[in-house]
């Protein structure tokens, strides 16, 4: 029977106390090292107190082969405590990175959560600091009690004067932290906003290049990177004072406690070699305090990281996490749909009821912004603030896992993305290449002549984003993925915005062989055209459902509509 911690009520704390045995080796491995921090301080003392006094050589050999193996044994428990820590942070990274990654792509249907994409560089963090240097002064802090006895044992006024000194020290670190703290923040902010303000602009190149917009880009961001400079000047400016001033104390503690033991040795209250054993030893009482000091910005970041991954991971789309087995047979029902977005208290979609049947073609259609996109992502159950019900043959979509239900889910979005890869590996979503299914994918989206006259047909590259393609062939090849491992549903938003007549044809050819083999259709568009291949039409305008049934009688009714308002309207054709 395993122990569980009843705190851990989160993924990642549950994943970081999985690792309680190989922290608690490490644990084992720093006490070890700590105890031979001890090394030093007792060979001088017998150097000094025995050695020079009996001038024995044989107690000088004995002594030394003692120390060097004492070392010897320290070297490997800092060796094997450093080596531990590395495979941890492997492991703690492989644990943690499938799980960030899913996430991530999550956190974007998250209104709480806008840089999901941070996500692994607080991994970094987290992993960097738990499995580094700075976690060794956590390890050996508890230690530090323990050399302040020895050197009270040696002399009160020495225990005293590193207890003092080790006061100075972490009030130089809370004072500087709370000095540096914010003008650090604002630092990272400004450079993040210049960072990001570029990155974005990249993207465009295109028609920056092609309208001369460089020198004005170039103005804008060189002022935000005039003021990341400056902030960051400032923050440098003042974390130099605070290090300064630890290093003045540092090095005066070292002085001041050779000082103090020779004064000691004058007097006769303590021999020459506890002067220069307490020296070492408050050195080394002191040095996780310094240790401390300067990885505490690491671990006040890596603390940030923490919260922001375990809110990360905390977030959920409501699902049963079940399997779908068997193939379905594509009947989409709507009850009731309302779907909101952060920031806009009405509804994009408001109140939306109809269902598809298998073998048939359902076209919305709309004006811009009356909720057409929202309701096709809605569709596909990867919206995550709904309300009502989406139901793929009569059971709610949101209880399938996205990797059992997607490969019967056929998706063509307004904005295409290609990923950098090969043609077929675009088409076939990604992962393993069925050559028979991409080839029929391509052929059902009227692309494959096209592919074949590219220098490397099927394995031609795309380039990032599919900047190798033009807008028809990027959106033919988004159509073909759709397309591929005969989807039972369909969801196109505007597939033929960049097509040409051919490619509008062999859209129209695909939708009707889609409808021949029983497959479920709906199809976004503005343009009038695609109603010919529709059996039933879906008219949204403001979010609401303004009329929903079989082709002919919506249009019936909507001329209806029109000539009771404007008599003199003209018949339908």
């Amino acid at each position: 029977m395993k122990f569980k911690n009843p705190m851990l009520n989160d993924e990642l704390s549950v994943v970081l106390w999985s690792f309680r045995r190989e922290f608690l080796t490490v644990g084992a491995f720093s006490m070890v090292v700590n105890l031979l921090m001890l090394t030093p301080t007792i060979y001088m003392l017998q150097i000094y107190d025995r050695v020079m006094m009996s001038q024995s050589q044989l107690t000088l050999l004995v002594v030394s082969l003692i120390t060097v193996f004492l070392f010897a044994v320290m070297a490997f428990a800092e060796w094997a405590r450093s080596l531990l820590l590395v495979r941890t942070g492997v492991k703690l990274d492989q644990a943690l990175s499938q799980r960030v990654f899913k996430a991530s792509f999550l956190s974007y249907l998250n209104p709480a959560e806008t840089t999901p994409a941070k996500a692994f560089s607080d991994l970094t963090a987290l992993r960097q600091f738990m499995t580094g240097n700075g976690v060794f002064a956590f390890f050996d802090a508890p230690w530090i009690p323990i050399y302040l006895a020895v050197l009270f044992l040696l002399h009160p006024w020495l225990g005293v004067m590193a207890i003092v000194f080790a006061f100075v020290q972490g009030a130089i670190a809370v004072v500087g932290h709370k000095a540096v703290k914010e003008a650090q923040l604002e630092a990272g902010k400004v450079q993040s906003e210049a960072q990001n303000f570029l990155q974005s602009k990249l993207r465009n190149f295109e028609v920056l290049s092609a309208m001369g917009m460089q020198s004005n880009l170039y103005k804008r961001w060189w002022s935000k990177q005039q003021k990341a400079l400056l902030q960051g000047g400032i923050a440098h400016q003042e974390s130099g004072v605070i290090t300064a001033i630890s290093k003045f104390v540092r090095y005066a503690q070292q002085s001041f406690s050779l000082g103090l033991g020779a004064w000691l040795v004058v007097r006769g209250e303590i021999s020459p070699g506890a002067m220069i054993a307490a020296n070492v030893m408050m050195t080394r009482a002191l040095a996780p305090i310094d240790l401390m000091v300067s990885t505490w910005p690491g671990f006040l970041s890596s603390k940030e990281s923490y919260e922001r991954l375990r809110a990360l991971l905390s977030f959920r789309i409501t699902r049963h996490h079940k399997t779908l087995t068997d193939v379905p047979m594509g009947q989409l029902t709507l009850k009731d749909l309302v779907v909101r977005v952060p920031g806009r208290a009405k509804p994009i979609v408001d109140g939306v009821s109809f269902t598809v049947l298998p073998g048939t073609v359902t076209v919305v259609l709309g004006p811009s912004g009356s909720g057409k996109s929202t309701l096709a992502r809605a569709m596909l159950g990867i919206w995550s603030d709904f309300q009502g019900e989406i139901l793929l043959d009569d059971q709610p979509m949101v209880q399938w896992t996205r990797e059992s239900l997607g490969a019967h889910v056929g998706y063509l979005p307004q904005d295409i993305e290609l990923f950098d890869g090969s043609i077929a590996e675009n088409i076939a979503r990604i992962g393993k290449v069925d050559s028979v299914q991409v080839i029929e994918a391509a052929k059902a989206a009227g692309l494959h002549d096209m592919i074949l006259r590219f220098p490397q047909g099927y394995d031609s590259r795309v380039g990032q984003g599919g900047a190798f393609l033009s807008g028809g062939q990027r959106q033919r090849i988004g159509l073909a993925r759709a397309l591929y491992g005969n989807p039972v549903l369909v969801v196109l938003d505007e597939p033929n915005a960049n097509l040409d007549d051919d490619g509008e044809n062999a859209l129209m050819n695909a939708v009707v062989q889609l409808k021949s083999r029983g497959k479920t259709v709906v199809l976004i568009s503005h343009r009038p055209g695609v109603v010919k291949v529709a059996d039933r039409l879906v008219i949204m305008q403001d979010g609401k459902l303004v009329a929903s049934g079989p082709r002919d009688g919506v249009l019936a009714a909507l001329q209806q509509q029109r000539q009771v308002a404007d008599p003199a309207a003209p018949a339908a054709a």
